[in-house]
């Protein structure tokens, strides 16, 4: 910080920036009144006033609309840092503060199958906490408070897992990642010895096969791999799929477990000793570093780790693994 740090009287008012930025960034007056939810005559004002101020034509007017001269561009580009930086500080100090509500993304099948039904034991322990759950494949991005906790499940044969600088994650549980049918599926087939043995049924894929070529991969099986079979997006839609006998799915036990139980789903090559599982899943618990011991935050993963326990246990104890 600069020891004599320009004058303040240099700012125009904030209301004028903040107008000039919404139609900078909007690329319109009528666009950047609507973002703001001010009257189009108010934006041009406030443009007119930061023009009076510098005593700069900021915009060129004109009957095809309204465009930044040189010294606008020049000028927003200038300043539009300093105002993220503003809006994120803030937005920052007001998350330290607010300790009754926590956002969580987390990858969909998990959330679907398995957190849904279990945030009722945290919320009844944590009354007053409101807790905003969105399951979605990407990652947010913490630097602009799109959450305060992610929860990613990373193959141990897939990509190798990253973490971005200023984060900090904890290993939540490791998973077999196991391939599962209907009952039906499997009765009208020959039964399953081997891993390669599947290269010739009916596979069900999320965005793409990457997720069964690699499981193939891990199971040492690279020739003729011919993937095909339907596209279906999510983990969620190929298990709901696999329910119905459309084909066999890949998933994770943490997921298929109430599903197993009840045989809607049979894990395929179970006791086959070419099936021993080379292929693990690891959930990753991630927050900012600097938000990681946040009360509401610590009492979350403390939680989670131990529920996820629970689950996992009886797996291991009843030999699925």
């Amino acid at each position: 910080m600069s020891i004599n740090p320009p004058s303040r009287k240099a700012l125009p008012p904030f209301e004028a920036l903040r107008a000039f930025d919404a139609v900078a960034r909007l690329r319109g007056i009528r666009k950047a009144a609507l973002s703001l939810g001010r009257d189009h005559a108010v934006v041009s004002r406030h443009l007119r006033g930061i023009e009076s101020w510098t005593g700069t034509t900021l915009i060129e007017r004109g009957s095809g609309g309204s465009v930044l001269t040189e010294d606008g561009k020049r000028y927003h580009k200038q300043i539009a840092e300093a105002l993220d930086n503003i809006a994120l500080a803030t937005i920052d100090l007001m998350r330290r503060g607010d300790r009754h509500r926590l956002h969580i993304w987390s990858m969909p099948g998990f959330a679907f199958h398995w957190l849904s039904r279990q945030l009722g034991a945290f919320e009844k322990a944590n009354a007053g906490v409101d807790i905003e759950l969105r399951p979605t494949d990407r990652s947010p991005n913490f630097a602009y408070h799109e959450s305060d906790i992610d929860i990613r499940f990373v193959s141990t044969y897939g990509d190798p897992f990253e973490l971005a600088p200023g984060l900090k994650s904890i290993e939540l549980a490791r998973v077999p990642i196991v391939p599962v049918a209907s009952p039906a599926y499997l009765a009208s087939h020959p039964p399953i010895k081997t891993p390669a043995e599947l290269t010739k049924h009916r596979l069900l894929h999320e965005h793409n096969f990457d997720s069964w070529a690699t499981w193939f991969a891990a199971h040492r099986v690279y020739e003729d791999l011919d993937l095909n079979g339907p596209l279906l997006w999510q983990g969620h839609l190929t298990l709901e799929a696999a329910r119905h006998g459309r084909g066999v799915a890949l998933a994770n036990h943490m997921i298929v477990v109430e599903d197993l139980k009840a045989g809607h789903l049979i894990e395929v090559g179970l006791n086959e000793p070419a099936f021993e599982s080379y292929g693990m899943g690891i959930y990753h618990f991630i927050a900012r570093a600097d938000r990681w011991d946040q009360p509401l935050i610590r009492r979350f993963r403390q939680w989670l780790i131990h529920a996820m326990g629970e689950t996992i246990l009886p797996l291991s104890t009843s030999g699925a693994s």
